[in-house]
């Protein structure tokens, strides 16, 4: 099988030993994305919603240079540091996904890295 690494400068670099994503056949897994900005790397946004939306943005980047997009993702899980913010990240997410609804699990953690209140990965198929 042909494993392809994807790394993009529109999405943050991994601040770890993984990439950013894989690409396995057809079939495309993202790892988690938290609100880092792609050139500061400095975390943005305040509040969970600004924070989901640098996620879906960095997400949906790290999707179009796999050769996807959000309208082929199958699965996605949602990392929460409080569950209370279920509504907020829903409403950010569901921008991204209108018609077509991935498979997903949400999950309370103890916490995230660099603090982050939110992190989303996904699996997704190509063309």
């Amino acid at each position: 099988m042909n494993l392809r690494t994807i790394q993009t400068a529109s999405a943050p670099a991994a601040i770890g030993p993984y990439s950013q994503a894989i690409v396995a056949g057809n079939t495309v897994y993202c790892s988690g994305q938290i609100a880092l900005d792609p050139q500061s790397g400095a975390l943005v946004g305040d509040t969970v919603g600004k924070q989901a939306e640098q996620v879906m943005k960095n997400l949906g980047a790290v999707l179009a240079a796999s050769g996807s997009g959000f309208d082929r993702v199958v699965r996605t899980t949602i990392f929460l540091v409080s569950m209370n913010d279920f509504a907020a990240v829903n409403e950010v997410y569901g921008k991204s996904f209108t018609a077509h609804k991935p498979a997903r699990a949400t999950v309370a953690v103890k916490e995230l890295p660099k603090g982050a209140l939110v992190e989303i990965d996904c699996v997704a198929v190509t063309g």
